[in-house]
């Protein structure tokens, strides 16, 4: 846990330690880190967001050779692709997977319920939502399975928001991240991109409790 929360907040330091260790075979290890996280129901605190943010804004710096272009097409796939991972999972296994003993520690049902208390409220708008906030995207698709919701309407809102969510993380790092200013509190822009993502959540939670 400790190593992921370094990793989080120092993503484009270990980022340029990939590239100058493996280099053209980052791009398939972010790749793989973005379609585990999207995916992988019981991966949803792998990072998401900053990972496009920080990929992007090193693609900007001619030094370690990376493509934007690159990373775009591999970013929208692994989002758009573990997506319907995740709903066939949601649709083949559902809630059985909390009872699960092992799946069970890392998949509280508690964390369903919130999931598809936001997927109700929010109805289709929810797919679109859910893209822009770390974990509740992982568990959305899973838990629009496992209600029953059609793939087709799935994936068709849901191929939007991958759309919006990858060109919008990103162009940000890719105009923004390389500004000196960035660069030397890159750690505390990190956290403004989480902190913003979570944004939403923290609200309801604050609204939920105080009601």
């Amino acid at each position: 846990m400790q190593f992921l929360i370094d990793f989080i907040l120092h993503i484009d330091q270990h980022i340029i330690n990939l590239v100058n260790y493996f280099g053209d075979w980052t791009y398939l290890l972010l790749f793989l880190v973005i379609f585990i996280e999207t995916g992988i129901v019981i991966m949803p605190f792998l990072p998401g967001d900053s990972l496009l943010f920080a990929a992007a804004a090193i693609s900007a710096n001619p030094q370690y050779h990376l493509n934007i272009f690159i990373f775009i097409i591999l970013f929208l796939i692994a989002s758009i692709v573990g997506d319907s991972l995740n709903f066939f999972l949601g649709e083949k296994v559902g809630n059985r997977l909390t009872q699960q003993k092992f799946i069970g520690k890392f998949i509280k049902q508690e964390q369903l319920d919130k999931a598809k208390a936001f997927f109700d409220k929010y109805g289709i708008l929810a797919i679109f939502i859910a893209r822009f906030m770390p974990i509740i995207r992982t568990f959305a698709p899973f838990i629009a399975a496992s209600s029953g919701y059609n793939y087709q309407k799935f994936i068709k809102y849901n191929i939007t928001a991958c759309f919006v969510w990858v060109f919008l993380c990103c162009g940000g790092g890719y105009f923004f991240g390389n500004i000196p200013f960035v660069q030397e509190h890159f750690s505390a822009v990190v956290l403004g991109i989480i902190l913003v993502t979570c944004l939403p959540a923290i609200i309801a939670l604050f609204r939920n409790k105080k009601a």
